[in-house]
């Protein structure tokens, strides 16, 4: 068995946990340069870069990062542990760490994760937006309770895990009010040649729409393409083209963006998935997202 020193674990985790080295070392009451040397040494036990200095900042890394969740379980459970032989109440917030793949929309997101919010019981959120890739590896290392995504586990992958479908609706197409005037009377033949700003290549909205598109003998102007959802939208909510987001969320979009509907539908599906290592879901709080979605949000039968 590897050893790793605990001391030195303490010390990174403090760092992180108050912001700077200078911080981490008043509160450990030790000099910054004691503090430094043995992360140094931590470093060399894990054989990475815990931090990057970017100006006069300390960044974590990836690895960094991945180190600190597993502190910050470590050092949660030893004070559980405390007080539990002390006798003290150790009733604390139910944790869930949700992972986000980073093409979904925020705002459907939010309406995914309430459900988890409003139990009775407090619920703790933890949520990591990253590549589907990524976040697969953290829930394989059971670092994630759920990864909420926009397909299916794909076959062939080595994690053991199990897709859970959430729901799916139609989308709808947005435009500030000069564009959304112009498109809406002749929609969806309109879109032909339409400024589009659309998700990237190798996304499931993105191979969908395509598909549709082509059906309908239509080639819109491709003004922008995002791998982040959120910018897309700025872009569209500035009048810089056509936008599309799930229906479910529309009202929100209308509300958040100040844009226009172009038109609506159901041959493009958006489709949402929560990705677990349990075939039978039995944390609450993921089992309150499936059960929202599926009876409220999407209304499955």
């Amino acid at each position: 068995m590897e050893w790793l020193n605990y001391h030195h674990l303490f010390y990174f985790w403090t760092v992180m946990r108050e912001g700077s080295l200078t911080a981490a070392s008043s509160r450990l009451s030790l000099a910054p340069s004691t503090v430094s040397a043995q992360l140094s040494r931590l470093e060399d036990v894990l054989g990475g870069k815990l931090f990057l200095r970017v100006g006069r900042n300390l960044e974590p890394t990836d690895l960094g990062r991945l180190v600190f969740r597993y502190a910050d379980e470590i050092f949660s459970l030893g004070r559980e542990m405390m007080d539990t032989i002390r006798g003290r109440p150790v009733a604390g917030p139910l944790s869930l760490k949700a992972g986000v793949v980073d093409v979904l929309p925020k705002l459907i997101v939010r309406k995914l994760l309430e459900p988890a919010l409003q139990l009775p019981e407090q619920v703790r959120l933890v949520c990591l937006e990253n590549k589907e890739d990524a976040l697969l590896a953290e829930l394989a290392m059971h670092s994630l309770d759920v990864v909420l995504s926009d397909a299916p586990l794909r076959a062939g992958l080595s994690v053991k895990a199990y897709s859970h479908l959430l729901g799916e609706c139609g989308i709808t197409f947005f435009a500030v009010g000069k564009i959304a005037e112009k498109l809406r009377a002749d929609f969806p033949q309109s879109l032909h040649e339409a400024p589009m700003l659309l998700p990237m290549e190798m996304t499931a909205l993105r191979g969908a729409l395509e598909r549709w598109f082509a059906t309908l003998g239509i080639r819109p102007t491709i003004a922008g393409e995002f791998d982040d959802n959120a910018l897309l939208n700025v872009f569209g909510q500035e009048g810089d083209g056509v936008f599309v987001a799930p229906m479910v969320i529309e009202p929100e979009v209308l509300r958040q963006h100040r844009v226009e509907v172009v038109g609506r539908t159901q041959a493009v599906k958006e489709r949402y998935y929560a990705i677990s290592v349990e075939r039978i879901i039995k944390h609450p709080a993921v089992a309150a997202i499936l059960e929202a979605a599926r009876h409220n949000l999407f209304m499955m039968k």
